[in-house]
C-alpha cells in the first residue's frame, strides 16, 4: 500500500448561518454513507492483529504481518494507531501513518471475494419497474411459463 499525503486547505472563517450549516450537515450525510467507517480499534496482542469495529458491533481482524507498513511499527506504536479521516482510516501521526481501511481489506484476497459476492447478492435483489411490470404481465399470463423439455 502506498502513502498518500493530503495537504489541508487554507479556509478563512466563514459566518455560520443557517444555509451554512444546512449545506455542512448535507455534506457530512453524503460522506458518512459513502464509505467505510469504523467506530472502534483495538490492538489484539495474542493474534497480532488490529480489530476494526463498526456501528452495528460487527468487526473485522486485520494481522499486522499481511501490511508492510503495520508490520513494521513496534507493540507500543500498535497501540498507539487511532482511527482517523471519519473512521475511515488508522492513523499514526508520528510515523505520518494514515492507510485506508477499504484499502486494507480491498488488499486481503478472502475479504476482497466476500464483498463481491456480498456486493453480487444485493445488486441480484434489486427490482426495477420494468422487472416489477415484466412480473405483473406474467402473473396475468397465469405466471411464468413452463420450461418445454425437448423430445428427441
Amino acid at each position: 500500500m502506498t502513502k498518500i499525503r493530503v495537504k489541508a486547505r487554507r479556509r478563512d472563517d466563514v459566518p455560520v448561518t443557517a444555509v451554512v450549516l444546512s449545506k455542512a450537515i448535507e455534506r457530512g450525510r453524503k460522506r458518512k454513507d459513502a464509505g467505510v467507517h469504523a467506530t472502534a480499534l483495538r490492538y489484539l496482542t495474542v493474534s497480532r492483529a488490529l480489530l476494526v469495529s463498526f456501528a452495528d458491533a460487527t468487526a473485522v481482524a486485520l494481522p499486522v504481518r499481511n501490511y508492510p507498513e503495520l508490520a513494521a511499527l513496534s507493540v507500543a506504536q500498535l497501540k498507539r494507531v487511532v482511527l482517523g479521516m471519519g473512521g475511515s482510516a488508522l492513523c499514526l501521526d508520528e510515523e505520518d501513518l494514515h492507510v485506508s481501511i477499504a484499502g486494507m481489506v480491498a488488499a486481503s484476497a478472502p475479504l476482497r471475494c466476500m464483498a463481491v459476492t456480498v456486493a453480487a447478492a444485493r445488486s441480484g435483489a434489486r427490482t426495477s419497474e420494468a422487472k416489477a411490470a415484466a412480473s405483473r404481465e406474467n402473473g396475468m399470463k397465469g405466471g411464468r411459463p413452463r420450461k418445454r423439455l425437448q423430445t428427441a
